[in-house]
Order: structure tokens, then C-alpha cells, then sequence
């Protein structure tokens, strides 16, 4: 395929151009050595440990790596190989240069990464120690913010800051305001303070804000450090000795219209500006003991269909942003998928199991933040079961079709596994949100567990959106996306974070919700940040001034 701006969300270590991984026993270290040369896109130099997409992506790959391939690590330090810079955030000079869809893009997979430690660290006993070895800026501090501990080099230079308030006019964008106040409980008044003050806090002062965990003079640094990540360590469950599943590449094939993989297909329809992402169920003979599934290795279906799905989510919202509507359809035998439910269940104690269904948990959240209408379509020959199932509670819509004839009866089914296993960012069942957390549809739901329902017993329960039969079904679905690619796919992003997180509010759903608004108001503004003709720069690096002032 000639696209040469195509942006592969697979990588590996090998090929790493900004980070460097290193493992010590129970304890591995995420150092940032940015290559100031290697920005995804021409147009900007990386300088201070500042990021753009392309280290994010080696970020999210390398994380993954621990999580499957080192099962024995506990603990992360995430820090720095540059002097007396930990990391100074978003690149700027990309900001400034990038379109409004790409930059809502960069900002939800910087968010989705940082968020991504947080799960591993509640579900998957994973913890993060971010090592402050330098100052530590914006979107840097951000990713220090989510991690559950922070210790600042104490060498009377070195600090924690959110400058874009007083520097650009902006709010920091990847969850730092939020994290102060819900997750580190930052006094409000102090926080403003904080978050208005271009210098940023050091030293002890920044212990006594709860801006850090702790603080330690350069030559104690990194016997601290190392005091720290073990005592987190301490505190996981993952095991000792088990042996690790290396993270193979995907079989994938990128057409012009097309993503192929193994269990995923992406058909693109650019003159309706759709695209169908079919997802196969499973085979009907997975492994259902241990010693097959580790054997079965990167190739055991749940985790296949994790990495499958989320590379194709991803290089849809980023390399087809004018594709605005996503029908999301299964194929196989719903019998084989509430198999595999059980069989996770089943060993859901067990590391690689644990794993693989928070890879899964992680991937479905992102169709559940992705600026983009989402429709499920369960016709002839559909696998909307178990796990499978959470695909369509994820979207907008469900069509499902009606047929008189029994045997051709497209069917779904629910399965445990719909009941808690896959829980959104506000912590709840997508059923849950789905019904309100009302108890009569939920008691209802949970009776019908294991039994296939056609389109009417799925409408009676509120599982089907709208049930057409095979006379109307084209017609619908045709109407149905022609009214909706009249909408910009990513002035949905404020749509997406009203709808479907209508729950409780949670640290998460305020990050992408405030993300969202964020996002319309300063990156839609005639002159914002980076536009032409509205921030001036001068000088460059570490030493950089910015002028609001329209010039």
C-alpha cells in the first residue's frame, strides 16, 4: 500500500528510537532517552524529553512488553537518561503544526497510555514509580501523575509544573489538573497556586503539597529510588517464576480500503465514508487448561483478538479521520464464544489469563472513547456472545435483524463475563450503564445468561436498539449512515463523553470528558495554540518564551 503518512502503531524494542528498557529481578526501569531527531513527523525537534505520538507509541508497546513477556517484574521505574530533565510534555512545535483531528487523536492515545498504568497497577498488581531525575513539565508531569508514586530529585533546580496556564493559555490536557485534585487530593487553593505558576515546586515544598511522594539529594537519588520500587513491588501478586509470552508481530495486511488480520477485517467504504469491522468469533477449539494456552502462546484467541482489535481501532481514528461511521459486525458460532467465557472464568486467577483480560478491558474502552458513530449490526451468521457481546454495548446503536425463519435466526447471548469483567471508565458494566444500574432490567439480563435470544427476546430485554426485518434491513442501515457521515467524526468527541458515560462521574470520565471540551474549544478557536498568527516563540528549549498576544 503506498501511504507514506501511514502511522504503525506496532513496534518493538528493537526498534525503539526513544526509550530503553531494563530489568532488575522484580523490578523494571522505563527509561525516556528521546531522540530529538526522531519525531513521527517532519517539522520539529523532540529537544528536553518533550513527546509527540511516535514516543507514545514505543511507550504503550513497551509497557505491553512487561506487562506479557515479564511476568516476574512488579515494579516500574519510569525515568530519565537525559541530565536534569525528566520530561518537558507535548511537543509544542507539533501542537502547533499538527491538523485539529490529529491532535485530538494524539491527545485520547496519551490519555488511553496513561490511564493504561493506572489499570495495571488496580487490576493486574503492576505498580509505577515515576523518578523525577530532572524538571518535570506538563504532559511529563502528567505521566508522572499516573503513576502510583513520585519521588523528585532534590538539587534545588529540579521541579514538578503545569505551565500551560501561564505560558500558553491553555489547560494541561492529559489529565494533570484532574489528577491533582481526585487522585493525589491536592488542597484546591494550592493547586491554583500551582497550576498558575510557571516555576513550578521544588524540594520539600513540593512533598508538603502533595505535588510528590518524596524527595532525595542526587547522590541518594537512586538508592531511594531503588528502596521505593521494591517496596511496591512488595506489594503485587504477580508471580515469581512464570515464564513470559513474547508479544509476537501481528499478522496483518494494510490494504488502500482494507485492514486484514487474523481474526479482525476492516472494509472501508470511502464513498459512504463507512467502515465495517468484522470481527470472527472463536474456533469452537481453544485451549481450556494452562498448559495449552501457554503453549498457544501470542496466538490464543482472547489475546489475539485484544491486539487485533486495538491496532485497528487505532490506525482507524488515526490514519482515516474522515471515516466517520464504524459498523461493527461478528461472524462464528455463539455456542464457541460462551465456551471461551468459561474457560476464562474459569482461570481468571491465573497471570496470563489476568492479563489477557485486561488487554481486552483496556481495548474495549477504546471504542468506548472514540469519536466516532459506532453501530453493531447483528445479521445472519453473527457472534455476539460473552465477551464478544461487549463490542455492540460499546456502540451508539444495535440493529439487530428479525428473521421468521428459526434456523437463520441471527442470535446473541450474554455470559458472566458481562457482568464485571470488562468494566468502563466509570468503573461500571457496560449493562450497567446501559440500564442505569435500574435492578429489574439487570435482574432481567442476568436470567437470560447463557440463553440465545433473537432480535424480539433481545428488544424485549433492551439489548436491541431497533429489530428491521430482512425486507427493511438494508434500507435502514443505508439511511441510517448516510444521516450520520453528515456529522464531523470528531465534533462527536463531546457527544461520546455525554452519552455514553452517563454513570457516575470518575477520575477517568472527568479526564476524557474535560479532554473533550478542552479539545472543541481551544483546538476549533480561529487563533489557537500553534495556529499561525497567534503564539509567538522565542528562543528555543528549556529557555523558550511564548506570547499569547496575537501577533
Amino acid at each position: 500500500m503506498d501511504r507514506p503518512d501511514w502511522v504503525d502503531y506496532q513496534t518493538s524494542p528493537d526498534r525503539y528510537r526513544h526509550w530503553k528498557l531494563k530489568f532488575d529481578g522484580p523490578v523494571a526501569t522505563l527509561l525516556a532517552d528521546v531522540d530529538e531527531n526522531g519525531g513521527l513527523r517532519p517539522g520539529y525537534k523532540l529537544k528536553l524529553n518533550s513527546y509527540d505520538l511516535g514516543v507514545d507509541i514505543e511507550l504503550n508497546d513497551a509497557v505491553n512488553r512487561i506487562r506479557f513477556e515479564h511476568p516476574e517484574v512488579r515494579a516500574v521505574v519510569v525515568t530519565s537518561g537525559k541530565d536534569r530533565v525528566f520530561c518537558s510534555g507535548a511537543n509544542i512545535f507539533m501542537l502547533g503544526s499538527s491538523s485539529h483531528a490529529w491532535k485530538v487523536n494524539f491527545c485520547k492515545f496519551t490519555n488511553e497510555t496513561r490511564n493504561g498504568l493506572e489499570d495495571s497497577s488496580k487490576y493486574d498488581g503492576l505498580k509505577f514509580l515515576a523518578a523525577a531525575n530532572g524538571s518535570c513539565a506538563g504532559g511529563g508531569y502528567e505521566l508522572a501523575l499516573a503513576c502510583d508514586e513520585i519521588l523528585l530529585i532534590d538539587d534545588r533546580s529540579s521541579s514538578v509544573s503545569l505551565p500551560e496556564v501561564p505560558l500558553l493559555g491553555v489547560l494541561p490536557g492529559t489529565g494533570g489538573l484532574t489528577r491533582l485534585t481526585d487522585k493525589r487530593h491536592v488542597r484546591h487553593d494550592l493547586a491554583d497556586v500551582f497550576c498558575t505558576t510557571s516555576e513550578g515546586v521544588r524540594g520539600q515544598k513540593a512533598v508538603d503539597w502533595r505535588l510528590v511522594d518524596g524527595i532525595a539529594k542526587p547522590a541518594q537519588f537512586a538508592e531511594k529510588v531503588r528502596e521505593r520500587a521494591l517496596a511496591l513491588a512488595a506489594l503485587s501478586d504477580r508471580p515469581t517464576n512464570a515464564k513470559g509470552v513474547a508479544l509476537t508481530p501481528l499478522k496483518r495486511k494494510v490494504e488502500t480500503d482494507a485492514l486484514l488480520y487474523s481474526h479482525v477485517s476492516v472494509a472501508i467504504d470511502r464513498g459512504a465514508r463507512t467502515a465495517a469491522l468484522t470481527v470472527k468469533g472463536p474456533s469452537g477449539h481453544e485451549p481450556s487448561d494452562i498448559a495449552a494456552i501457554e503453549a498457544a502462546s501470542a496466538d490464543w484467541y482472547p489475546l489475539a483478538l485484544a491486539r487485533e482489535v486495538e491496532d485497528a481501532i487505532l490506525s482507524m481514528r488515526t490514519n482515516e479521520p474522515d471515516i466517520g461511521v464504524w459498523l461493527i459486525k461478528t461472524e462464528g458460532d455463539p455456542a464457541a464464544a460462551l465456551a471461551l467465557d468459561k474457560t476464562l472464568a474459569a482461570l481468571k486467577d491465573h497471570w496470563f489469563v489476568r492479563a489477557t483480560t485486561g488487554y481486552l478491558r483496556r481495548t474495549l474502552s477504546r471504542l468506548d472513547v472514540s469519536s466516532r458513530s459506532l453501530f453493531a449490526l447483528i445479521d445472519e451468521g453473527s457472534c455476539f456472545a460473552g465477551t464478544l457481546f461487549e463490542l455492540a454495548l460499546a456502540c451508539d446503536r444495535i440493529y439487530h435483524l428479525a428473521l421468521d425463519d428459526e434456523g437463520r435466526a441471527p442470535r446473541i447471548a450474554l455470559s458472566v463475563s458481562n457482568f464485571g469483567d470488562y468494566p468502563m471508565a466509570t468503573g461500571q458494566t457496560r449493562l450497567a450503564r446501559r440500564f442505569y444500574e435500574e435492578r429489574a432490567p439487570l435482574e432481567a439480563a442476568k436470567a437470560a445468561i447463557g440463553r440465545p435470544l433473537d432480535a424480539r427476546g433481545a428488544f424485549d430485554l433492551g439489548l436491541a436498539t431497533s429489530i428491521p426485518d430482512d425486507i427493511d434491513w438494508g434500507d435502514e442501515i443505508r439511511i441510517v449512515a448516510e444521516e450520520r457521515v453528515s456529522l464531523s467524526p470528531d465534533a462527536l468527541t463531546a457527544m461520546e463523553a455525554n452519552l455514553r458515560f452517563n454513570g457516575a462521574e470518575t477520575m477517568f470520565t472527568r479526564i476524557f470528558g474535560r479532554l473533550s471540551a478542552w479539545q472543541n474549544w481551544i483546538f476549533q478557536r480561529p487563533n489557537a495554540v500553534g495556529e499561525k498568527g497567534a503564539l509567538k516563540i522565542y528562543g528555543s528549549g528549556e529557555k523558550a518564551a511564548f506570547d499569547w498576544r496575537r501577533v
